[in-house]
Parts: structure tokens; sequence; C-alpha cells
């Protein structure tokens, strides 16, 4: 097979369904009983749903069970540069070879019938999962919970919830409410949940669910709670007190991320060292990423700093904002593009307050693209100084370093987006 052969079959998949998202578990069930069932021989899997910090939270639980000497499998969404990153196989990406092999048989097995292209590569990551060796499973939900493809495993270990807030509003429902109960659809029956901090309106609605399906919860500020104490994370459950290195992670939102994951690592037995190891060195790209070298850092000149983060709905903003006002006082610069399927104005009013412009540019290649002048028009309209546009992520650095030397850089908006920085800059 040629180093093609993944991206040809995945080329095809994309025109199995007339939609992108069309929620409903029917066609997974289809596939997967043609497929023999691969997601009842999985290891013990962690489900994980949530709006923000999912994929974070993963990282460091992986990065947790690895330092203790477990094989992990991991499923993630969506990747930012190719498609292998979805895909962990005990420890490692899934090679060409082996992706190429399931998705074919997946094609195969499906007989061109109508699946949507997360559904079908989600069976093919539970075929590799259950053919390969290894200890636990993390499953990250794509979108949702309920009717998400992922949710087909009738009783994993545990069950993670992480904050759950305003995003995919056209799929999950207009309120808080109606999206946490999309999320909460991943509880089971005598299945444990680790529960992070969440506003009243989503635990309520979480709590009555757990109740109605008979889950136990662990929940922030009931069962468990994780605060910084000078340069220590400090957590605390019924157990007694952690004191831990801070996050590798960058951001105060990391806190409450590394919060949920010990929760859930002393859930599944891990000893205080490998927590530890787990928490100060989980690496996940594009959130709050420091980029240090390539080419767009050169654009930038050596009096700057130029940081990537993938983060695209209101609480993501709050976040991220947060972050920029705990770093050292300096000139801040966003390099903002996003879809024009995303709460705009409030992902970026949060931000206008540590910004000292932006400057908005289109993803390239991506149909759903928000124009660069939009972006810019609802900049504006939030209060950020000085608003540019331009033709690219480059170009745009190129402008800050003329207007601002020493300026920090941050592109922002989109995964998307993101995905497209780490290719460029290599």
């Amino acid at each position: 097979m040629t180093g093609a052969t993944s991206d040809i079959i995945l080329q095809r998949m994309m025109s199995l369904h007339p939609k992108i998202i069309d929620l409903t578990l029917d066609r997974m069930w289809r596939l997967l009983e043609r497929l023999g069932h691969p997601e009842r021989r999985l290891p013990p899997v962690v489900h994980v749903a949530g709006t923000n910090g999912k994929g974070s939270t993963i990282a460091m639980i992986r990065a947790g069970l690895e330092a203790a000497g477990h094989r992990v499998h991991v499923y993630t969404s969506p990747h930012l540069v190719r498609f292998h990153e979805r895909i962990r196989l005990a420890g490692a990406l899934i090679d060409e070879g082996a992706l190429s092999a399931v998705l074919d048989e997946c094609e195969r097995a499906n007989g061109g019938e109508p699946i949507t292209y997360f559904e079908i590569t989600t069976a093919a990551a539970l075929l590799a999962f259950a053919r390969t060796p290894a200890d636990f499973t993390l499953l990250e939900v794509g979108l949702g919970g309920r009717l998400d493809a992922t949710n087909v495993v009738a009783a994993p270990a545990l069950s993670v919830i992480t904050p759950v807030s305003v995003d995919h509003q056209q799929f999950l429902g207009d309120t808080l409410a109606e999206i946490a109960a999309e999320k909460a659809g991943i509880l089971k029956r005598g299945v444990p949940a680790v529960i992070a901090r969440q506003d009243d309106e989503a635990m309520d609605v979480i709590e009555r669910r757990a109740a109605r399906c008979g889950a136990p919860i662990l929940a922030h500020g009931q069962h468990w709670q994780a605060w910084r104490e000078r340069d220590r994370l400090v957590f605390q459950d019924e157990r007694g007190l952690l004191d831990l290195p801070l996050p590798g992670l960058a951001g105060a939102h990391q806190i409450d991320n590394a919060g949920t994951a010990v929760a859930a690592m002393r859930l599944l037995g891990l000893a205080e060292a490998p927590i530890a190891a787990g928490i100060a060195g989980a690496e996940w790209p594009a959130r709050m990423q420091r980029l240090r070298r390539g080419p767009l850092i050169e654009a930038a000149g050596p009096g700057a700093e130029l940081w990537l983060d993938g983060g695209h709905n209101p609480a993501a903003g709050r976040a991220l904002a947060d972050a920029l006002a705990a770093l050292p006082p300096r000139p801040t610069r966003l390099v903002c593009g996003m879809l024009n399927t995303k709460d705009t104005r409030g992902f970026l009013s949060p931000l206008a307050a540590v910004a000292d412009g932006l400057c908005a540019v289109s993803i390239d290649g991506e149909a759903a693209t928000l124009p660069a002048a939009e972006t810019a028009a609802r900049a504006r309209e939030c209060g950020f100084p000085d608003v540019t546009e331009a033709a690219s992520v480059l170009a745009a650095i190129q402008g800050i370093r003329e207007a601002e030397p020493a300026a920090r850089i941050v592109i922002c908006g989109s995964l998307y987006l993101a995905g497209r920085v780490l290719a460029e800059n290599g």
C-alpha cells in the first residue's frame, strides 16, 4: 500500500452520506454487527464527553496510565494535520498500513450504504483497538454524547464529563440544559462517572440523568476539588490530599482539567507518582501551545512570542483570555480565523480586554470559513482596538512584526486553522 492509500479511502468515505453530521446510532449498529462487534472486545474503556477540555483531560489520563506502565489506546478528533492522529494504538499513532487496512475493511463491510464519515472512521478505530492488545481504551466523544458514534460501549470502566457549555446548538439544542442532557447520555448503569466543574444548570441535568440510570458520580465541589497553591496543584478527595506538580499544559483552566484527570486516575487505581507524571508530562498540541521554531517563528522575529490555540466557543474564549492575562505583560495581538458555524462574538468578547489588536484571516481550504472581513467586523463590535485583515497567517504575522516587533502573537479561533498552522510551520 502506498502512503496515499488511507487518504484515497477517506476521501471516498466523505461521500457516503449527504450530511457531515446526522446524529443517530442506527448506522453504527448495522456496521458494527457486520464487523463482528469490535466494541465488545475492547480493553477497559474510559469514555469522555463535554464541551471543553476533553482532549487535555484525555492527554493527562493517557500520560498517567503510560507512566504506570500501561498500554493505552486513544481515539480523539478532529485531527490537526493527519488523520492518523485520531487513532493511537497501544501508545503509538496508527501506521499507514494498519490504518488503510481497517478503513478498507470497514468500507467493504458497509457496502456503500449511507453512513457519515465520523461513524465509519470511528468503527475503523474500534476495529483496530479490538485487534491490538492494550490495557485501557480512551474514547473521546465527537459531538454530544447520547447519539455520538462512540456511545456504543455497553459497560465502560469509567465515564468522564468535562465542562459543558453552549456549542453546536444546531445539533444539540439551544439551551445549556439541552446540551448537558446530550452529554450526559454517555452515563451507564453502574459505571462510575467523574464530573468536572459545571454551571448549576448543566449539573442539575447531569445529576438527574445519573440518578435515573444508576450511575454513581464523583462531582467537582462535592466529592473532589483541585486548586493551585503557590507553584503546586493540590487535589483533595475523600481519600485525602495529593500535592502534585502544576499541569504541563499552559492556562489556568488546565487546573480544572487536571483535577478531573486526577479524579479519573484515582478511580482507575493509579498511585501518586504516575498521576504526578501524567499531570506534568501531558502534551496536547494547539491548546495554548508556545511555538518555538519554524518559518512562522522566523517571520515573527526574534523579539516576539508566538502562541497557538484551537479554542472556538465562548467558554474557550474566556479560558484563553484568562490564560493571556496570567502571562507577563507584553503587547498582545491576535491572528484570528473562525468557522461560520461558531459564535464569533461569544468567543471574541472576553478577549477584547486582553489584546491590543486583532488581524482577521480566512481559513484557507475550509468551505465553512468565516470570511476575514466578517471576523474583523465582529471584533470591532466587541471593542477590539486596531482591527485589520490579512490574506494569510504568514502575512498577518509579517504585518504585526512591522507594527510591534516585540508582540505576543496568538493565533486562535479554530482547530482547523490550528491544524493548517502546524502543517505550515513544519
